[in-house]
């Protein structure tokens, strides 16, 4: 190209078409941007150039990717998941770079005039393929409702423990690149660097960061909180690049540093759209690297490679996940699920080659064989059912298992009310159902809400509404109503079609967040459609003219008559920039089931003498066997007791501390 306009030009209409292409096909957008840089990459019809600048552009993208990443972390939620992420994270990578290894070795012997692999190329390369994408399971798993599933949590973890492998692997590389010699030397310089950034970290950047966001923030300028930002990101990562790390280092620290202040989910929001372009230029300069010639010309070793990156891997994993206790058919999604290459490893399997640990012909090949499996991730995803029951015999028996259980909680169920989804708005509806002498069972995919849901007395059961089976197992075809009580249309329209099959004459009522999908919704069979949005500015209003003293007849006929004409009046309101979805709130209520052994402190002692008051909880019910106990300040807990508490989150971790230790 001419000239840098031009070529900015090239690169945002290419990558708004391939976008737009992509999420056309319910792909992830990523792949787009690679398809973008293959096309117009020097190696194919040479419409852009490989410059510094762009490299850079790129090297920003994983800058905020990782800044992003940091924001994620937190102590309480990696020790949350530790058995997932130390075991079966740190066993996937690690097993993972070491096979990848052996078949480098065993490359390397088999065609010497291609590959000729140190053992330094052969780490480099198999930590490159260890690593899966963050960027595109992620996004898919949410599609799919499974990021609260088994599988998707087995993933998540192991992805997470990947994300923080990442950080020590940049530093390890280029210290082995080093000659044998000073190999000790230049490993144990690295680690006391690494050393030196984690003490800052911990003793005075934390302090620091919080009490400077203070400053800024209290300017009330949010040009100037934003600046700030990306001063502070770009800054640290500047100064651990200067002293000899990586930019991506840099700023992973600094969103560790952030996510323990409260500005954490103001920054996530403001720092998005930068991450994601930049990310998405990230990806296109790798595309740009392809060898589409060498690529056709070294075709079997290509799809050598892939099958390698997708079958070893998956493989590995699912016998890793088997080994640390999953069900077959858990072991075989988690499998699936990261059985494709990702972000970091191409950022490493570039740093080699900066680094001429390969030659550029084997880089070439395993960059290609990396593309085709994150391009097939979405499709094996898909069909991951299907593959998961061809290659499991007991998976259908697993399953039906799971729905025998549903179906012998409801078996006695005449008109009852089959909830899908037990979250907040779930369990306020279970809870007014109860109050009215109305039986109802709900059905949700977090494992760990429905077991302490149960335990708390709850008629729930693990299953997933959006299939038939569930559906038919909580006994669709004799309950009074089904309420969809969480705002996802596509999963919505699964359970719409499919209560509509079961039980044409049974009301569906859906939440949905606005008025989007509304007439959508109720093309589909709901009978009811509630916007959470609309409804909301109802009740405000109808409160409002409460108080300034309109009649309560009249304001009720007027709410009435908004949701008789659907919310017509209502549909469609000005858009302005503080619409963003605000932050989780982690002073939030919730409820919380603590389940007393023999040996916890509050076992034969009455509630007053707890005094859980003090630190902010409260007790919402007693569960005794299938007894629900009153709360009373003389209530003596007994060994077996289950007790129900309700505050936010830091409340109900002090009071479980209190009711178990003494």
């Amino acid at each position: 190209m001419s000239s840098a306009l031009e070529l900015t030009l090239l690169l945002l209409g290419s990558a708004v078409l391939a976008v737009v292409a992509f999420r056309s096909l319910n792909l992830p957008p990523m792949l787009g941007y690679l398809v973008v840089g293959i096309l117009l990459g020097p190696h194919a019809f040479g419409l852009a150039k490989e410059s510094p600048a762009t490299h850079t552009l790129g090297e920003l993208g994983v800058v905020f990717l990782m800044f992003s990443i940091g924001l994620e972390f937190s102590l309480p939620k990696l020790s949350s998941m530790r058995r997932t992420v130390f075991g079966l994270g740190l066993a996937q990578v690690g097993l993972t770079t070491v096979v990848v290894m052996g078949c480098g070795w065993l490359l390397a012997w088999a065609l010497p005039q291609l590959a000729d692999i140190s053992w330094p190329a052969a780490f480099a390369l198999g930590a490159a393929l260890a690593m899966s994408s963050t960027a595109i399971v992620s996004k898919l798993l949410a599609e799919r409702l499974e990021l609260e599933s088994a599988h998707g949590r087995n993933i998540m973890g192991v992805l997470l423990f990947q994300d923080l492998a990442f950080v020590p692997l940049l530093i390890l590389v280029p210290a082995l690149a080093r000659p044998g010699e000073g190999l000790l030397v230049t490993l144990g310089w690295a680690a006391l660097k690494a050393v030196m950034v984690l003490v800052l970290l911990l003793v005075i950047g934390q302090k620091l960061t919080r009490a400077w966001f203070r400053v800024v923030v209290k300017r009330r300028s949010q040009e100037l909180f934003m600046l700030n930002l990306l001063l502070v990101t770009l800054g640290v990562a500047w100064i651990t690049d200067k002293a000899g790390l990586s930019l991506a280092l840099g700023a992973f620290v600094v969103g560790m540093l952030i996510s323990e202040t409260e500005f954490k989910y103001q920054v996530e929001e403001d720092i998005k759209p930068f991450r994601d372009v930049l990310l998405g230029l990230f990806f296109v300069t790798i595309g740009m690297l392809l060898n589409v010639r060498l690529v056709i010309e070294y075709w079997w070793l290509v799809l050598l490679f892939l099958s390698i990156i997708v079958l070893l891997k998956f493989g590995l994993i699912m016998g890793i996940a088997r080994l640390v206790g999953a069900p077959t058919g858990v072991a075989l999604r988690t499998g699936l699920g990261l059985a494709q290459a990702g972000e970091f490893g191409f950022v490493l399997l570039n740093q080699a080659g900066a680094l001429k640990l390969m030659d550029s012909e084997l880089i070439q090949i395993v960059l290609a064989s990396m593309v085709l499996s994150m391009l097939a991730a979405p499709f094996i995803l898909a069909k991951a059912d299907a593959i998961v029951l061809r290659l499991s015999s007991n998976e259908w028996m697993m399953q039906s298992l799971a729905l025998t259980q549903i179906a012998t909680r409801t078996m006695g169920a005449q008109q009852h009310v089959v909830i899908a989804g037990f979250g907040r708005t779930g369990q306020s509806l279970a809870r007014l159902l109860e109050a009215e002498g109305i039986a109802y069972h709900a059905l949700d995919l977090d494992p760990d809400r429905v077991r302490d849901a149960q335990a708390g007395g709850a008629s729930v059961s693990y299953g997933d509404a959006a299939r038939r089976e569930s559906l038919v197992a909580a006994g669709i075809n004799r309950a009074s109503a089904l309420v969809i009580t969480y705002a996802s249309t596509a999963s919505a329209l699964k359970i719409l079609h499919f209560a509509k099959e079961l039980a044409p004459l049974c009301p569906v009522i859906v939440r949905s967040y606005d008025d989007t999908d509304l007439d959508r919704l109720r093309a589909a069979g709901a009978t009811e459609v509630v916007p959470e949005a609309i409804e909301s500015s109802l009740m405000l209003a109808s409160h409002a003219l409460l108080q300034i003293g309109v009649p309560l007849r009249k304001v009720v006929r007027r709410v009435q008559s908004m949701r008789e004409e659907r919310y017509a009046s209502l549909r469609g309101f000005f858009h302005g920039a503080t619409d963003a979805a605000d932050g989780a709130d982690s002073a939030q209520l919730r409820l919380y089931s603590v389940p007393l052994g023999e040996s916890a402190f509050a076992v034969n002692r009455p509630l007053a003498a707890l005094r859980l008051e003090e630190l902010g909880a409260e007790v919402s019910v007693v569960i005794r066997g299938q007894t629900r106990l009153e709360v009373e300040p003389s209530l003596l807990l007994l060994n077996g007791d289950t007790v129900v508490l309700r505050g936010p989150t830091a409340s109900l971790a002090l009071a479980e501390e209190r009711l178990l230790k003494s």
